[in-house]
């Protein structure tokens, strides 16, 4: 005991004899210490209207990220619409997603919601009491459509604002909300109504009493007026600021003799920012004497008009027209989110020029050509320069409508754009990405050992033996996404595409962001690798491995239309309970289900007798279009109904997905000879017993697994963000293993090649390696700190705690869940 203590107090003392004079550690950041100043401050405090507000562009309105946007005061933040990717892009970009308490949604699209249901899942995690959605009154049900998988959402409140509830008050702001229905409603305003389907104006009434309709964290009791489905129906918001009080002159104060310093001078103060005269001493003071002008209010506008069908809705809506020409608050700022063809008809270009000279449009929408994801374009940039077959570089997806010409102040969005209201109402680009793959390339040539490193790989690379199977361009295996948990900067929830053939391919599991990443890799060509999609299995209904198909399936559909091709359902394999998912957002928000055949993960298992003759074709149909002679699932060991998956190929090959899973004997049994076995190593070795916690596998146990399956080769994935670039390396990597990327694309006849980047990989990401090594140092110390103090104690009730547990418990606590933080 002794001897570990002096090994121990030796590592420290050598530490702090390298490091110079220890540092007081940082206290850790309170995320919600917004909250408790505005707790501080009484339900009496008014603000005198923000000093800075300003609104920024999250997602510009390509196809591969939507339209979003984020506007910031010092007292407030919001979100104007949500959908795939955007808490990626708010990650990455340093958007804090902790402040959001309001979030705006325009319409019920998966373009616009499809990025909700992580964004809550985080906003809990951090902490935040209470989130309000204001929007379309189907938000209710598609809350309980996450439940459906999320389970009961404790810790958050949860609540939405209909449409029809007065407007929003807060200390930045006054919001308006203003439902527009589209023209092609109004024929069916008559017909009766169904379950599917009910009258608007109805469900409007149901809210009418109360202004949030709170979510309880059971079954949640909403009125059936207000449900069913309403493409009809868009909502826009008017925003007006409120008026900033003038600033007291306090020099000018003293020149006229006024009690500055004293208690006497805070009703002077408060009349002359309220714009009255104050007597002083038989003398009258003037307002304007001792106070700057105030701010007048300001307003602007979120509008989204999806189709012709709403554009004369919008142009007559009297909300608008109330602030178009003279307006007590003048509308400095017009969002428009609408296709071209939308922007160029001459109503809606007539209805623009209302606003009059002085109102900037900002247009949010497939032609705005912008980079959103900088790092991801940059780490592929720097692998392309280690292997540019398996790392090739990022295409672009570029709009083919042409552009609509404006006789008014228009912008075009960018990723990062802000319009600034106050102080000084001006466009600020300061914050523009630029994308400059040269800087990339200069970056990595300059990290040293990276130029050898990359010379001698490819040197090893042509020295060795031809491979046999190098001729065979498929299967072909693209990593979508290879990250845990939620969407970082650098690598993305789970998605593996396999192109079987080149007209055919399949997905392993559809994490949020999906799509985004098949644009991101395919560019141009991503409608014809979409009509090439034949099935796709999800492995489990955790977030991260199923709330991409949505979009998956809709883009489907216009990429088939686009190609004049018919659109079938798309086969999905995944666990039973994947359908009252399905379900409810399909009766209540978007029609999805006629997209969709669901095959049971469950009935594919070996031994498992399908009853059903629906399921019985369907499994035929399955084998049939992907070419396979068996396509087997198992279950794992994660949550309930977990599934890894083995197809068997008709030319022989067999591929196995573990899905997520700690190491598993059933596993190991059905991928016995795996040609290709792609396995989650979420967690590095040393962290076991943490593993076992979250049920996940460390690098080595995912190693272990495949060499007792004797499988060829072992691709890992699924890395926790903690290991945002590159996961650390354990003994066990031999040159059947290879580390998966984003955009990483492999054959079978890679598979001699991929071990021998693991040289350049290091060099490429020695800064990173370094530093998780140190951390997991510092682990090691806190591990023999808690073995000392475990003998000292005698023989208490805790000394059955593990040291690894005790190690963990003296680390500062995040606010994240349990399943977030295992990531």
């Amino acid at each position: 005991m002794w001897a570990l203590r002096s090994v121990l107090l030796r590592s420290a003392a050598g530490r702090t004899m390298s490091q110079g004079p220890a540092r007081r550690p940082r206290p850790p950041k309170d995320p919600l210490r917004h909250l408790r100043t505005r707790e501080k401050r009484g339900p009496a405090w008014e603000p005198g209207g923000p000093n800075t507000v300003y609104l920024q562009v999250v997602a510009a309105g390509g196809r591969d990220a939507g339209a979003a946007l984020y506007v910031f005061s010092e007292y407030n933040r919001y979100l104007f619409n949500c959908g795939e990717g955007v808490q990626r892009l708010m990650q990455e970009h340093k958007l804090k997603v902790s402040r959001l308490d309001n979030i705006f949604l325009t319409r019920m699209h998966w373009s616009n919601v499809g990025g909700l249901c992580g964004m809550i899942l985080t906003l809990k995690e951090t902490g935040l009491p209470k989130c309000v959605l204001s929007g379309p009154p189907q938000l209710e049900k598609y809350l309980e459509a996450i439940k459906i998988f999320s389970g009961p959402l404790k810790g958050i409140d949860l609540a939405v604002r209909p449409h029809s509830a007065p407007e929003y008050k807060d200390e930045t702001m006054t919001v308006f909300q203003v439902p527009i229905y589209s023209e092609q409603r109004r024929g069916k305003q008559q017909l009766s109504l169904s379950p599917e389907r009910l009258s608007p104006e109805r469900s409007s009434d149901a809210g009418a009493t109360d202004t949030e309709q709170h979510l309880p964290d059971g079954n949640v009791g909403v009125s059936q007026r207000r449900s069913g489905r309403d493409p009809s129906l868009v909502v826009a918001f008017v925003c007006k600021l409120h008026l900033k009080k003038g600033n007291f002159l306090v020099l000018r104060a003293k020149e006229l003799g006024l009690p500055v310093g004293t208690a006497a001078i805070a009703p002077i103060i408060a009349a002359v920012k309220d714009g009255k005269s104050v007597t002083y001493e038989g003398k009258e003071i003037l307002p304007e004497e001792i106070c700057t002008p105030p701010d007048p209010s300001l307003a602007f506008v979120v509008v989204e008009c999806p189709d012709e069908g709403f554009i004369l809705p919008i142009c007559e809506n009297a909300a608008f027209q109330r602030h178009q020409g003279k307006a007590d608050a003048p509308v400095a700022l017009v969002v428009h989110m609408a296709p071209e063809r939308v922007l160029a008809d001459s109503r809606y270009q007539q209805w623009m020029q209302r606003f009059g000279p002085d109102t900037q449009h900002l247009i949010l929408n497939e032609n705005c050509t912008s980079v959103h994801n900088l790092r991801s374009h940059k780490i592929q940039t720097q692998l392309n320069l280690i292997h540019p077959d398996i790392f090739p570089p990022l295409a672009s997806l570029h709009c083919k409508e042409e552009g609509a010409a404006f006789t008014v102040p228009t912008v075009r969005g960018e990723c990062l754009l802000k319009y600034q209201l106050r102080p000084r109402r001006e466009w600020q680009r300061d914050a523009l990405i630029t994308c400059n793959p040269d800087e990339f390339i200069a970056e990595a040539l300059e990290i040293p050992n990276f130029q050898e490193s990359v010379q001698e790989c490819r040197k090893t690379a042509q020295d060795g033996p031809a491979p046999a199977e190098k001729n065979s361009q498929y299967p072909e295996i693209i990593f979508l996404g290879t990250g845990s948990a939620i969407p970082m900067k650098i690598r993305n929830v789970s998605s593996t595409l396999i192109n079987i053939s080149s007209d055919k391919s399949l997905l392993l599991d559809c994490g949020e962001g999906t799509f985004g990443q098949l644009c991101r890799h395919y560019g141009e060509d991503v409608d014809r690798v979409l009509s090439t999609l034949a099935a796709v299995f999800v492995s489990h209904l955790h977030a991260d491995h199923h709330t991409g198909l949505l979009n998956i399936l809709l883009q489907r559909e216009r990429a088939l239309a686009s190609l004049g091709r018919p659109c079938h359902p798309l086969l999905v394999v995944a666990p039973t309970q994947l359908r009252p998912w399905l379900q409810q957002y399909h009766n209540q928000c978007q029609r999805v289900l006629h997209h969709v055949c669901m095959i049971p993960a469950k009935c594919l298992q070996k031994g498992t007798e399908v009853s059903n003759p629906e399921v019985e074709r369907l499994i035929s149909l399955l084998l049939g279009t992907c070419d396979l002679d068996e396509f087997q699932t198992c279950l794992v060991r994660h949550c309930k109904h977990a599934f890894g998956c083995a197809l068997v190929h008709t030319s022989g090959w067999k591929l196995v997905y573990s899905g997520d899973t700690m190491p598993c004997e059933a596993l190991v049994q059905m991928g016995k000879d795996a040609t290709l076995l792609i396995h989650e190593a979420t967690l590095e070795d040393g962290l076991e017993e943490e593993a076992v916690e979250k049920t996940h596998s460390t690098t080595s146990q995912a190693i272990g697994v495949g060499m007792r399956m004797n499988a060829d080769f072992i691709m890992l994935n699924h890395f926790s963000q903690r290991y945002a670039k590159i996961p650390l390396f354990s003994p066990d990597f031999n040159d059947k293993v290879g580390i998966a990327f984003d955009h990483m694309k492999v054959c079978f006849g890679d598979f001699p090649t991929v071990p021998k980047l693991t040289a350049p990989l290091k060099a490429l990401f020695a800064c990173d390696i370094e530093e998780m090594e140190e951390r997991r140092e510092k682990r090691a110390l806190r591990l023999v700190r808690a073995a000392l103090l475990s003998g000292e104690r005698e023989g208490g009730p805790e000394d059955s705690e593990s040291p690894q547990k005790r190690a963990r418990a003296e680390q500062p606590q995040s606010p994240h869940s349990k399943k977030v933080r295992a990531q």
